[in-house]
């Protein structure tokens, strides 16, 4: 659980890197804050639930702190330029010389959308400190051109 939560957490830095004004460790603290919440919220029943969502959300908010902080700006551009120039199903590799860690982004579906505009489904694998993790979601084109992560 604790990794997927970090590959959550990763993925949805990467793709709300537009806000030049949220530092990266603030971004990924509210980020897995809420994915450890919802993702306590499966996890717990009945009374337990309660402490299952706080475990989660407290979990969540550490991690994503740390991978918040460790990202730096040529991931979060890799990650938004794969989405916006690679075909479906074409995958866009990098690996950061900095911190060592790679990633790996494949759009898997490209549509329209009558609210949102282009919107492509993903997958996103990440290799950090040797542990591997792939995640689906889905980002949409903003008016700005960068992609915002809807799930």
């Amino acid at each position: 659980m604790k990794s997927k939560i970090v590959t959550i957490v990763l993925i949805s830095i990467t793709l709300l890197a537009g806000c030049q004004q949220v530092t990266k460790r603030d971004t990924g603290t509210v980020v897995g804050g809420v994915a450890g919440g919802i993702l306590g919220n499966q996890i717990g029943s009945g009374s337990g639930r309660t402490v299952a969502i706080i475990a989660g959300t407290l979990v969540g908010a550490f991690i994503g702190s740390s991978i918040g902080q460790q990202m730096d700006d040529n991931d979060h551009y890799r990650a938004q330029r794969a989405l916006e120039t690679s075909r479906t199903n074409q995958s866009t590799s990098w690996r950061n010389p900095d911190s060592g860690y790679d990633y790996t982004v494949t759009p898997t579906r490209t549509y329209e959308t009558p609210t949102s505009g282009p919107c492509r489904d993903y997958s996103t694998e990440a290799v950090i400190g040797g542990e591997r993790e792939i995640i689906y979601g889905t980002a949409c084109r903003q008016s700005d051109g960068t992609w915002r992560a809807t799930n």
